[in-house]
């Protein structure tokens, strides 16, 4: 009887043949920079498909030419990433900003527009801002809480509505876990498209792998800092991009142009955290929520930003209830107060760390208005709720009561 075993049972064996590593019950470190051919009808045969001379033939088992090109850490990290998304493909970065700069580089041309939803990780806003102008690539953004209806009349106001070919999102967004309606978006994109298809982006760094699936909701690519759940112990820079056939194949084109592929090294330590992801993840969660229901009813907290305390019958409850399988391990929130009063706080935590990053098994804190997105203009930041008196936690695996005593203690000394 057939029976399909899910995501986490797979991640152990997936795509590992032991036979051809002297029976090697997980797959080695492949440390080599070139593949030697058995001949050279065979060499040229995998070059043939490598470049786009041809399309690979049916039952065509393709071999390694150059860990520039191909690896088989990198292959056998890939197959299984595609498992949780059920993606067609998917191209490991050496980060999650060479990820996101090789899709923005491959799907926009000078003239094109880019839709983009507001707020966005600040390497990325940056990139959007201040690279893409510079080789002629026209920028809109939105907020979050537009209706399909609002987003269209944006991009028709817009002189470059012709030629829009992205729409670029991260929901939810950080530091503020807004929502964005990732179906509203892929409508907005068939509205506009012509001869080229508009592109519907979706950073998923927040979520990982685990509790949101774009691609099942309209997403034509989504990307990951795999520095952050998918490695999940902070000691791995790593990106990816998954998505449908076509448009991976010139994702990883253009990859092997730059050159920015993840290592062999990179490859077998993610595939090592992918074994407990599931269950790395599922503690986080559980924890964020207990810290999340202790700081809303805080006397020193304002506002806490978090998905499992969306109110019912709101619009953004709806989008929660259909695009999320859970509400996660990000949580912000406003201290009553300033900049100094965020900084005590941050200042007197014990057990969290005071660092930027999140996803990791260890607790971290941050300022994002004067850490990850200080290069965000004030303006902006302010529109989109970055306060001074905003902090951003990743909750890691302690235990949660050690976690929220720390919170506890720390707040006090404000």
């Amino acid at each position: 009887m057939e029976h399909k075993m899910k995501p986490e049972s797979l991640m152990m064996t997936y795509g590992y043949k032991p036979e051809l590593s002297e029976g090697a019950i997980k797959c080695p470190i492949f440390q080599t920079s070139t593949f030697v051919f058995k001949t050279a009808e065979e060499g040229k045969a995998f070059f043939e498909v490598a470049y786009g001379k041809r399309e690979q033939m049916p039952n065509e088992e393709l071999g390694l030419i150059y860990s520039r090109i191909n690896n088989p850490d990198l292959e056998i990290l890939e197959n299984r990433l595609c498992l949780w998304d059920n993606a067609d493909d998917c191209a490991v970065f050496e980060s999650g900003m060479s990820a996101i700069t090789t899709v923005l580089l491959e799907f926009l041309a000078p003239g094109d527009l880019i839709l983009y939803s507001n707020p966005l990780y600040g390497g990325t806003d940056h990139f959007i801002h201040h690279f893409l102008p510079k080789i002629g690539v026209h920028t809109l953004a939105f907020m979050p809480g537009k209706s399909e209806e609002e987003l269209v009349e944006l991009v028709n106001a817009s002189p470059y509505k012709d030629k829009l070919k992205m729409i670029f999102i991260e929901t939810p967004a950080n530091p503020t876990n807004d929502l964005i309606d990732i179906e509203a978006c892929k409508n907005v994109a068939n509205k506009f498209n012509s001869e080229n298809e508009v592109i519907v982006a979706v950073d998923n760094t927040y979520m990982g792998p685990l509790w949101q699936h774009p691609l099942k909701h309209g997403a034509d690519l989504v990307m990951y800092s795999a520095t952050k759940y998918i490695g999940g112990h902070s000691d791995i820079i790593a990106g990816a991009v998954l998505g449908r056939k076509d448009l991976m194949k010139r994702v990883k084109t253009l990859r092997t142009f730059l050159g920015n592929m993840a290592g062999p090294w990179t490859g077998w330590l993610l595939m090592r955290s992918l074994e407990t992801l599931k269950i790395r993840m599922e503690q986080q969660q559980l924890n964020a929520i207990e810290v999340a229901n202790y700081l809303k009813s805080h006397p020193k907290v304002k506002k806490v930003n978090y998905l499992g305390l969306i109110k019912e019958g709101t619009e953004e409850y709806k989008i929660y209830k259909k695009q999320y399988s859970g509400s996660g391990a990000m949580l912000s929130f406003d201290i009553i107060g300033e900049e100094k009063d965020a900084f005590k706080f941050l200042n007197s935590l014990k057990l969290i760390k005071l660092a930027v990053s999140l996803g990791s098994t260890e607790s971290l804190a941050e300022h994002p208005k004067s850490m990850t997105h200080a290069g965000v203009d004030d303006e902006q930041m302010k529109e989109m709720n970055i306060t001074d008196s905003l902090i951003r936690i990743s909750v890691g695996v302690e235990n949660y009561n050690d976690i929220i005593w720390d919170i506890d203690q720390a707040l006090s000394k404000v």
